[in-house]
């Protein structure tokens, strides 16, 4: 091992190098799409919750107005978002993807599901089962990640 490679022992280093390694699968995916992290989780967003304004959209993803406009221009520009002025108020927009931008981060899911596995392949399934069991134990007392 070089010097430059960090020597992870305690358990809490070990789960969040298997943290990374998840993280990296998903950077990844997203990176091979040409986005952003961030244009990424407002894309999913909105498949989800479509019809979402600018102040949800900043709301959730934690960041301003200015950011979340300046986000929505660039997805915009490549045609996966529209702004849609509703119920005759054009102060107030909507925010859709569109099926082009749904379909460009369509299996998201199935990807980081995938990058799970591959993880965890060194594992047999009854050794799955008792790390699962324990991490739930872990995490029962710990507060929710809110995103």
């Amino acid at each position: 091992m070089d010097d430059e490679t960090p020597t992870l022992s305690s358990t809490l280093e070990l789960v969040r190098w298997i943290g990374w390694a998840q993280r990296k699968a998903g950077e990844d995916w997203i990176r091979a799409r040409e986005l952003s992290h961030e244009q990424a989780f407002v894309l999913g967003h909105l498949v989800r919750h479509p019809g979402s304004s600018q102040r949800d959209i900043a709301e959730v993803s934690r960041t301003s107005a200015a950011s979340v406009s300046s986000l929505l221009q660039g997805l915009e520009r490549r045609d996966l978002v529209e702004r849609r002025t509703e119920d005759g108020n054009a102060r107030t927009k909507r925010v859709y993807a569109t099926a082009l931008g749904t379909d460009l981060i369509a299996g998201f899911e199935t990807a980081m599901a995938e990058a799970d596995d591959v993880i965890l392949t060194p594992l047999d399934q009854s050794e799955r089962d008792t790390l699962h069991a324990l991490l739930t134990k872990l995490t029962a007392h710990l507060p929710q990640p809110t995103r």
